[in-house]
């Protein structure tokens, strides 16, 4: 009888293992509006790592130093010619703890969005610039790029001062050399938004002739932003932006986090937003709050949703995932920096009629993960 009872209860243990597991798988079985599924190509992730050999001569300590040696995460990407180029945020090793080093944008091209070739030096970094006093000695942290149909690459990026992280853009024509504008907001409003803590934008994009590019809507720039909530803002130029506002001059709220799913504490936008002929496909980040989240994930993990919005009211949200569609799987999303597990997903293109997407694994190194629509299969919604 005893051996009869551990029997019983080693299948009840593996019942409820092998049920866990299933709970935390992605949501593969997409409605026919969402982009993916998403796969991570075998034995390839991590993409970009740490280097200790990669020194450039830095502003702030005024010598040569190490700017990659800790964490390699939170990758922008764009196409230029036929490669792909990841721009990727590098820590290095002048704090402890997440937030207390210094951030420098590093960048990183392929010719087939998986091995990668880095560049020596950042691309973009706190300097002695016009935009010291918000980047010393915080930096330049997770950044979005996309690209005008005339070649020009919009980075929002956020600027950490250690005090206020703000959102602010730069532009460029190579992916090299960067002008930075500043804070997207500092104007706005006459400055009401500029001292809020802002972060995470993703501008509005369309594929047109098999190049994803920066569309407009109704005649202005679109973008979402945010990172406890999404909210919105237009542009006429690309660099100076007005947030969307309800009657009282509060910010708009287009979407929050949901009590008992995975994004029930952060609904934080991810990369470049996708037009399409459904609407406009938002991914973002969502982390699973301590209390009230989804049981069946990780407490605290970062796991990646999808929205979509109507193109003709891009405030309006049409669908919303109520589970992910990429969640931390690999050893090396569950560990590093951020041990909860994160795939913080930032960079999204189209390279040879596939969408290949680039996320920081647990703060610590880049990955990618494909969608080929030839192979799609979905669910009618």
């Amino acid at each position: 009888m005893r051996n009869l009872y551990k029997a019983m209860q080693v299948v009840v243990f593996f019942l409820l293992i092998g049920g866990q597991l299933h709970a935390q798988t992605a949501q593969t079985n997409l409605p026919s509006w969402a982009l993916g599924p998403f796969v991570r190509p075998e034995g390839v992730n991590p993409v970009i790592n740490p280097d200790t050999a990669s020194r450039f001569y830095c502003p702030m300590q005024k010598k040569e130093a190490q700017w990659e040696p800790s964490d390699t995460f939170n990758p922008a990407a764009a196409v230029k010619g036929d490669k792909i180029y990841v721009l990727y945020r590098a820590e290095d090793h002048s704090g402890e703890g997440i937030g207390q080093r210094t951030s420098r944008i590093g960048i990183a091209s392929s010719a087939d969005g998986i091995s990668m070739k880095k560049n020596d030096a950042p691309v973009l970094y706190p300097g002695e610039d016009s935009q010291k006093e918000f980047e010393w000695r915080g930096g330049c942290e997770d950044p979005r790029v996309a690209v005008t149909a005339d070649g020009t690459y919009l980075i929002l990026y956020t600027q950490w001062n250690q005090k206020v992280p703000r959102l602010a853009a730069a532009t460029s024509k190579d992916l090299l050399h960067w002008t930075k504008a500043g804070p997207v907001f500092q104007d706005a409003y006459n400055g009401k938004f500029f001292n809020l803590a802002t972060k995470s934008a993703s501008v509005v994009t369309k594929v047109v002739n098999g190049k994803q590019v920066i569309t407009k809507i109704n005649g202005k720039y679109f973008m979402y932003w945010g990172e406890e909530n999404v909210y919105a803002a237009t542009s006429t130029d690309l660099v100076n932006w007005e947030p969307l506002i309800n009657a009282d001059s509060t910010l708009k709220k287009l979407a929050s986090p949901r009590e008992g799913f995975f994004d029930s504490q952060l609904t934080e936008c991810g990369p470049p937003a996708v037009m399409t002929d459904r609407g406009i496909v938002l991914l973002y980040n969502g982390k699973n709050n301590a209390t009230g989240g989804d049981k069946n994930y990780t407490t605290n993990a970062y796991c990646a949703g999808q929205i979509l919005f109507s193109a003709t009211d891009p405030t309006k949200i049409l669908h919303r995932l109520d589970k992910p569609f990429l969640i931390p799987e690999a050893s090396f999303e569950k560990s590093g920096q951020y041990p909860a597990g994160t795939v913080f997903i930032e960079g999204l293109v189209y390279f040879k009629n596939k969408w290949f997407l680039y996320y920081g694994c647990a703060d610590s190194r880049v990955a990618v993960a494909i969608y080929d629509p030839a192979k799609r299969k979905s669910v009618k919604k």
